[in-house]
């Protein structure tokens, strides 16, 4: 079923939209793109909060840092000379996140990306085809109500997962894949969504995979590193069997392929 889905998403963007819209297929604005810019030498994390949303924003914050590993994701850049991580908080994302702006210098060092937070992040929750994490804070009737600040810091702690996957990337073939996934694309829409076409295998090979594998595998490993946040935030809150039950169904239903990034927490029944 879960890769009946997959495939389904693949061959009809416009039904997969109406069905489960995060799996729509992804366009290549959705990918990193190579900017090369001067190495900065006063560096660390630019908050670029309009008044109205800091308050909120400052809870998220907070709700991060509460938690080691949160403080480790947030330390990594505050204090890095070399690196310039600007977070926003934008209107336009409304219950949404995304990463991009992503920088390297002239000699190929990382030294710069932009998280984007929706004014509203701290509601709605993305589908747990590809989200098996942050999908698992919803809750209904007759489960727990689960505080939409931790759901807000679960998304932040995704995109800092972003941030990092790109600094470990080769720089190279994201130059490559930014290149090369518009005429992927471009053919895919064409072709009558083939992804037999010749080219495309070829395209694929170059690239290291298909668009959406490319993507599908990065929204994934951020949704591990928003497991290890969320893990250490609830251990101790009557809900955490609720939410890891719900992640391990997710992770074993739409994310078989990538179990093995997971932690057993997530594939082992709870009974805490």
């Amino acid at each position: 079923m879960r890769m009946f889905l997959k495939r389904f998403a693949f061959l009809s963007t416009a039904a997969a939209v109406l069905i489960f819209p995060i799996a729509a297929y992804p366009s290549e604005s959705w990918f990193p793109k190579v900017e090369i810019v001067p190495r900065p030498t006063e560096g660390g994390i630019r908050e670029d909060v309009p008044r109205q949303y800091r308050d909120r924003y400052e809870k998220w914050k907070a709700e991060l840092l509460s938690t080691e590993f949160g403080r480790r994701q947030w330390d990594a850049y505050a204090t890095n000379p070399s690196f310039v991580l600007t977070i926003r908080v934008s209107r336009g994302k409304d219950k949404g996140a995304g990463t991009d702006r992503f920088q390297w210098d002239e000699q190929g060092n990382f030294v710069g990306a932009t998280i984007t937070l929706g004014h509203q992040i701290d509601e709605g929750y993305p589908n747990p085809i590809y989200y098996p994490v942050l999908s698992s804070l919803s809750s209904d009737a007759t489960s727990y109500l689960i505080s939409g600040r931790i759901l807000a810091a679960t998304k932040l702690s995704h995109e800092l997962g972003h941030v990092n996957q790109t600094a470990s990337a080769n720089a190279a073939m994201i130059e490559k894949q930014s290149k090369l996934i518009p005429e992927y694309t471009s053919i895919f829409l064409k072709n009558g969504h083939n992804i037999r076409d010749r080219k495309l295998i070829e395209l694929a090979e170059e690239i290291g995979g298909t668009p959406i594998e490319i993507w599908e595998s990065r929204e994934y490993w951020s949704e591990v590193t928003a497991m290890k946040y969320l893990k250490e935030r609830i251990r101790n809150e009557a809900f955490y069997c609720y939410v890891f039950n719900k992640i391990r169904i997710n992770v074993q239903t739409y994310a078989r392929d990538y179990v093995d990034r997971f932690e057993p927490a997530a594939l082992v029944p709870c009974s805490k």
